[in-house]
């Protein structure tokens, strides 16, 4: 347990050292949000499981992703050219605008969210896989100051298609690759049901 929470402290150190933005303006932002509704939902709730919900996810995560987006760091066909004529002032206020919104929240697969639950809260020592609640949140709520993401009500396609990047190395966007350092660790079926506990948190 010690070396997951030494492991999370990480995490969010190296996270908060990375470009800073300036507070964004929620109501500015909105006026800028015209072209992701058309994905990302009018509400920042997302219809379709493939494209992630941003409402509530947290403003300067939001912005960190932009930047990437931007610069290549993360690939997107559709994100990096919508991206591209965005300034950090613009960035700032999408994230305020998305992340003021509130998550409507969706169902968890009966199925399988009860062994994503025991994986989320607990991890597994045996494999050395932390906690997801370490550095997410308990309740999927994420760390603003850390510039971790909310994961709750996130759809659990979108979360299954993340965690398979970082298992590639596809998306390289977590400091010190954390987060690709732990999803090579989880074999599909802990994906599927880590994800659809996510997907369920309300």
């Amino acid at each position: 347990m010690k070396r997951f929470l030494i492991l999370a402290a990480a995490i969010s150190g190296a996270i908060v050292s990375g470009t800073a933005f300036s507070d964004g303006n929620a109501k500015v932002g909105e006026t800028k949000a015209v072209v992701c509704h058309a994905c990302h939902g009018a509400n920042g709730n997302s219809a379709n499981p493939q494209w992630p919900s941003l409402a509530g996810l947290g403003a300067q995560y939001i912005a960190d992703q932009l930047q990437n987006f931007k610069s290549g760091k993360r690939q997107n066909a559709v994100m990096m050219p919508n991206a591209m004529a965005l300034t950090p002032a613009d960035m700032a206020d999408l994230g305020a605008y998305f992340d003021s919104l509130p998550n409507t929240g969706l169902e968890a697969d009966p199925t399988y969210w009860q062994a994503g639950q025991a994986l989320y809260r607990g991890g597994d020592a045996t494999r050395a896989i932390p906690a997801c609640a370490a550095c997410h949140g308990p309740t999927g709520r994420g760390n603003e100051p850390g510039r971790i993401p909310a994961l709750r009500g996130q759809h659990a396609t979108y979360v299954i298609k993340q965690l398979q990047d970082y298992a590639s190395g596809a998306r390289k966007t977590d400091p010190n690759a954390i987060m690709q350092m732990i999803s090579k660790r989880l074999s599909a079926d802990d994906m599927r049901n880590v994800a659809s506990y996510i997907k369920g948190i309300r």
